[in-house]
């Protein structure tokens, strides 16, 4: 006996309180004056690192749907990838605004220049399709198959993420994107597998040829 779903809408609600505290969080350590000695580094560190939290998170939905049976787990995974996207966007902005001013020839030349920063901004520029899609008009419009090959773009998003993180960290801060890629990298291959898996074909079951009688002939 399967157990009953959830009040899916009030924990959509408490989903979405929730996913705003560490925005609550920095908001508040802004006004208390409390960033740190490098207020922006914090911020872009913070978004960035809340970025791929939720990358990670929306890439569990999935396979805890498979192993545990709960479907309703599905109806969470859009509001965890739109707010990957929304802390991405918040630690883009962080890097054009505090960084750059908004200065489009200053950005361009910074995304040229640091390959951690081209690979960043590549993540973000892919996440930008899957943010715009993630609604029933786009999955109508585009069509299921065609509207799942655009989304599973996300692990690619997860392996550029992964390198942008050790590329702009110190090798004493490694553990934790080593934690990232160990977790994407499980997710990734428990992927693979399923659809290997599924693309194997079902064997069919042998069909029985019809006994033809033969007349017993005489000696």
């Amino acid at each position: 006996m399967t157990s009953p779903n959830p009040p899916i809408n009030r924990l959509k609600t408490l989903l979405f309180a929730l996913s705003l505290l560490p925005l609550g969080w920095l908001i508040w350590q802004g006004i208390d004056g409390d960033l740190g000695a490098n207020p922006v580094e914090t911020v872009q560190r913070w978004t960035g690192t809340w970025a791929i939290n939720f990358l990670v998170l929306t890439l569990c939905i999935t396979p805890l749907r498979a192993l545990s049976g709960q479907h309703w787990l599905l109806r969470l995974r859009r509001m965890l990838g739109l707010f990957c996207f929304f802390y991405a966007l918040l630690h883009f902005l962080s890097f054009v605004w505090f960084d750059h001013e908004f200065a489009v020839d200053a950005i361009a030349r910074d995304i040229l220049k640091r390959p951690f920063v081209t690979v960043g901004f590549a993540a973000f520029v892919l996440l930008i399709p899957l943010a715009l899609s993630s609604n029933n008009l786009a999955i109508r419009k585009l069509g299921g198959r065609r509207w799942q090959t655009i989304h599973r773009s996300i692990y690619l998003i997860a392996i550029l993420s992964c390198i942008h993180y050790f590329w702009l960290s110190k090798i004493t801060q490694w553990p934790w994107p080593l934690a990232y890629a160990l977790a994407i990298s499980l997710l990734l291959g428990w992927r693979i597998r399923e659809r290997q898996r599924k693309a194997i074909p079902v064997p069919r079951t042998a069909k029985v040829q019809p006994m033809t009688f033969h007349p017993h002939r005489p000696k």
